[in-house]
């Protein structure tokens, strides 16, 4: 198993790809975090969805790191269409066989693949991180943001609890990227339906009907990286209920596809 993940590790870490990937990850994580200092003023809003969030509320100790948590289902996106493609690849390139000489077991190679690119999506967490809150306290001063209680011991809880969130939702994200890639067997057919169904189908679905967001998948791992809302409030989903729906779609579809990749043939 960890001969396989270091494998794969050697297949992240090409140029293309995971400089690529980490140049989305850090426009992105800028560019969200940007854009609430920015547009603070702004009366059409400053993040997602035209929601204002002023002066107040990035004073808090957890202020510091709201463009972090945005960002999080755009990271999300990103490991979707890495872990699709890096999995599905192997069927298009004819090279499950030759890992399935090396390695018979092949749930031993879906788990090493799979901690691979985990360790993959946890250093664009970490850099986004590092980029998203470095671009809030450099623009926080000429936005009037008070950062007074960004790095005491709130905020580091903060800081700590929206790590963690965005990673599981991340990690959430890339295992659907990886069954995708599994059951269709093709990356640009993998990457596209799930680009598709997270950017345009569902956020149709929530438009023609607002309560179905309590049950589709991207908006509930969306929702975990966002920390949820508050119990009763009807802007957004909760956070146990989105951990506990999200966490059903995510081991429901594993199971599907752990159970196809060791019955079907490994052809393409």
């Amino acid at each position: 198993m960890w001969h396989v993940a270091f494998a794969e590790l050697r297949k992240l870490r090409r140029p293309t790809l995971f400089l690529g990937t980490m140049g989305a990850v850090v426009f992105f994580s800028a560019l969200f975090s940007s854009l609430l200092f920015l547009l603070i003023d702004s009366p059409q809003g400053n993040s997602d969805r035209g929601r204002m969030v002023g002066r107040e509320i990035l004073g808090l100790a957890n202020g510091g790191v709201q463009g972090f948590s945005s960002v999080g289902g755009f990271l999300g996106i990103i490991a979707l269409c890495v872990f699709a493609a890096q999995t599905a690849q192997e069927y298009t390139y004819g090279t499950l066989r030759n890992l399935l000489v090396r390695q018979p077991g092949r749930l031993r190679i879906l788990l090493g693949k799979f901690i691979a690119m985990k360790l993959f999506a946890l250093v664009m967490i970490l850099l986004a991180a590092i980029v998203s809150i470095g671009a809030s306290v450099i623009l926080a001063p000429g936005a009037k943001v008070s950062t007074d209680l960004w790095f005491g011991a709130d905020g580091r809880h903060a800081i700590f609890t929206t790590s963690i969130n965005v990673i599981v939702s991340v990690i959430g994200f890339g295992t659907i990227g990886m069954v995708l890639g599994l059951l269709l067997r093709s990356p640009i057919s993998a990457i596209s339906l799930g680009v598709l169904w997270l950017l345009i189908v569902e956020n149709l679905l929530i438009a023609v009907k607002n309560s179905l967001q309590d049950w589709l998948p991207g908006a509930q791992l969306s929702a975990i990286a966002s920390g949820g809302a508050p119990r009763g409030s009807a802007e957004s989903i909760e956070y146990s209920h989105a951990l506990l729906v999200g966490g059903i779609y995510v081991a429901v579809a594993v199971t599907i596809a752990s159970f196809l990749f060791v019955r079907r043939d490994v052809a393409n």
